[in-house]
């Protein structure tokens, strides 16, 4: 069954609980970081940050002042850009959800996309692909992802995604004055994985507005929640340079008309 994070902004208090449990899962280094105008730290995801809270100060037509707390990271997409652009297949979607990167294969070509701004890539090194993994190795041992389990509030439930949607919507009717009549990724781009419920229009909040028309053809799921690790470097970088130059040509050679 497809799994599902849904994230109540409403109840979100902006302690960052997710961002360290993110870093603390995946290994990653704490670095010297800095405030963006508002009280966002880091600024943007990268090379060490999967995951991090912006926030977002609004006020409403009286002047009445609002904050808002937004965890950003990948969001997972039922049709993701990234897997069907990638021209050597580093990017991998599970059948329950996650959207992964082979570190082992990924070469960084950079030729992956992202139609919500959430992929990044390495500031070191091959300047890889990097981006939330959905915790698909706690997912493969029946446990839930690291920020679903630390979060103080309560504001990220994981859960099988029909499942969560029927709980945001139920949020929805019982207290309308709360919620946005929305529930932001049930339907964005195809769907995605990751949802949200907010208090005001997401646009308002940094999400791009789409329709329910996905953006990429569905890519055919691997069978099992294990990524083939270990690939030889030379190896990869053969299958990156023939890629390469397939996607040059067919470049080149796109809108020509035969004589």
């Amino acid at each position: 069954m497809a799994k599902g994070l849904l994230i109540d902004t409403t109840k979100c208090t902006g302690c960052r609980g997710c961002q360290s449990a993110c870093k603390q899962w995946n290994l990653l280094p704490g670095i010297e970081t800095s405030f963006s105008p508002t009280m966002t730290n880091p600024p943007d995801l990268g090379t060490y940050s999967y995951n991090h809270i912006e926030f977002y100060e609004l006020t409403d037509d009286q002047d009445n002042l609002s904050w808002h707390f937004i965890q950003k990271r990948c969001l997972h997409c039922l049709f993701p850009v990234c897997v069907d652009s990638c021209p050597i297949g580093a990017i991998v979607k599970f059948e329950n959800g996650p959207v992964v990167v082979d570190k082992n294969l990924c070469v960084g070509l950079q030729y992956c996309g992202c139609p919500f701004d959430l992929l990044r890539f390495e500031e070191i090194g091959l300047n890889r692909a990097v981006k939330c993994t959905f915790c698909w190795n706690r997912l493969d041992e029946g446990q839930e992802p690291a920020c679903a389990k630390t979060c103080p509030p309560n504001a990220i439930k994981f859960g099988g995604r029909d499942e969560l949607l029927a709980q945001a919507h139920a949020r929805i009717q019982s207290n309308p004055g709360r919620y946005y009549n929305h529930v932001y990724g049930e339907h964005e781009a195809g769907g995605t994985s990751i949802m949200y419920l907010t208090a005001v229009a997401p646009e308002k909040l940094g999400f791009p507005t789409f329709d329910s028309q996905p953006l990429s053809e569905e890519p055919s799921p691997v069978s099992q929640t294990k990524i083939p690790w270990g690939i030889p470097a030379g190896i990869a970088g053969i299958i990156a340079a023939v890629a390469g130059l397939w996607y040059f040509r067919a470049r080149r050679t796109k809108g020509k008309v035969k004589s």
